[in-house]
């Protein structure tokens, strides 16, 4: 092909996107400081101005995590990169690993093991239900060479929280190490990594944080830290060997190890910052009352929910399709009609459910209540006996009891 071969079928022309409001399973809409962050003049990832700013995105960082961890620091890549660096570095061919699968991302976390050489023992819990700590311990009885406990804290393919205290506590009972996976729960629901004795967590930085995706928060313990140091071969990645890491993101002295994303670096920076400024309580209060409004919302469109209350989480909310009504036409109109996207259900929930966000910037009395509205409308348009205004109504009554801090 030469230069003048080049005849596209359409013209191309700048791209522009729509404005979209975000209330899907991730990305949530970045925030306008975040955007703006982003636009700021790129510099060399070895600049000293900008190492600096490294050291305080590793502080803000283990603020979000609730961490001392030396080794914290954001991943070049998103959630699953961050969920392979953890399993790549701590797994050695033969190592037995107890994987908690109750969703599409517990199922990944034995992909991961099994590419890396390690056994897998899955323990199994229904889709839309917790981690069954007892079923952890009847494996970690049934298998006392197990190396590594893993299971999703926020199991973003159906909104189900696990105890991840409890699921640690059994694990180091039993001389294991963990792996936990935050990506849809970091900034949204508590994580204490230090008082809960996490080896190691990864999140992602386009759902409560509210930042472009592309970066994924980590953390690891010093004993992950040892183990590594401590391998009898190589860790199998090169570009995820945190030992090579420890040059770039744990040195005073800077040596380079890649090409990191400044600008999107800038963008985490920024969004850490306003956790910060909002204060860790204020923002899962805040994500809390957005549900509850959200709840109420859907309990006057005749709507339930896929999780228990009890286990539920507030920035992903699972909901059964209303019987007789087109989810993919529902989703196209919301698209379409709003530029508002929510999400499909995936695996064993495909076609059967709509997964709602509200996380980050997304997580707005404002949103919450558009949202309502539309899917209102789209629901009675596509004949669903519905009260006109009760889901705002309810909503509205939800915020009178449970006020925006």
């Amino acid at each position: 092909m030469n230069t003048e071969d080049f005849r596209p079928e359409k013209e191309i022309k700048v791209f522009y996107p729509p404005q979209r409001v975000l209330m899907g399973p991730g990305p949530s809409d970045t925030h306008p400081r975040v955007l703006n962050a982003m636009a700021r003049p790129t510099l060399g990832h070895l600049d000293p101005v900008f190492t600096e700013m490294m050291e305080e995105i590793k502080d803000l960082m283990r603020y979000a995590f609730q961490t001392k961890n030396r080794m914290t620091f954001p991943v070049s890549g998103p959630g699953s990169v961050g969920m392979e660096m953890c399993f790549v570095n701590m797994i050695e061919p033969g190592d037995k690993v107890i994987v908690c699968s109750n969703g599409v991302f517990g199922g990944r976390m034995i992909e991961n093991v099994e590419r890396h050489g390690g056994i897998a023992v899955a323990v199994m819990d229904k889709w839309g239900e917790p981690v069954d700590p007892q079923k952890v311990e009847d494996a970690l009885k049934k298998n006392p060479d197990t190396k590594i406990v893993a299971f999703v804290h926020a199991e973003t393919s159906t909104g189900a929280s696990s105890d991840a205290k409890t699921l640690c506590e059994l694990a180091h009972k039993y001389d294991c190490m963990t792996i936990v996976d935050t990506v849809t729960s970091l900034g949204g629901t508590p994580i204490k990594v230090d008082e809960w004795g996490i080896d190691a967590i990864y999140s992602g930085s386009q759902k409560c944080l509210s930042c472009p995706p592309g970066l994924s928060p980590v953390s690891f313990s010093d004993r992950v830290t040892e183990l590594v140091k401590n391998r009898k071969t190589k860790v199998h990645s090169w570009f995820m060997d945190i030992s090579l890491l420890l040059n770039y993101w744990g040195s005073a002295a800077r040596t380079y190890h890649h090409t990191a994303p400044t600008n999107a670096l800038y963008a985490l920076h920024e969004s850490l910052l306003m956790l910060a400024e909002e204060g860790l309580e204020h923002s899962w209060a805040r994500h809390r009352n957005n549900y509850e409004a959200l709840k109420d919302g859907f309990a006057a469109l005749g709507m339930s929910y896929v999780v228990a209350e009890q286990y539920r989480l507030p920035q992903l909310n699972s909901v059964f399709v209303p019987a007789g009504v087109d989810e993919k036409e529902v989703r196209r109109r919301l698209l379409a009609e709003y530029s508002l996207e929510i999400g499909a259900g995936l695996g064993d929930f495909a076609g059967k459910v709509w997964r709602f966000g509200l996380m980050g910037t997304s997580s707005r009395m404002d949103k919450v209540i558009f949202c309502l509205n539309a899917l209102e409308t789209i629901l009675s348009d596509m004949g669903l006996k519905v009260e006109r205004g009760a889901a705002a109504a309810a909503a509205h009554k939800s915020y009178a009891v449970n006020p925006m801090l």
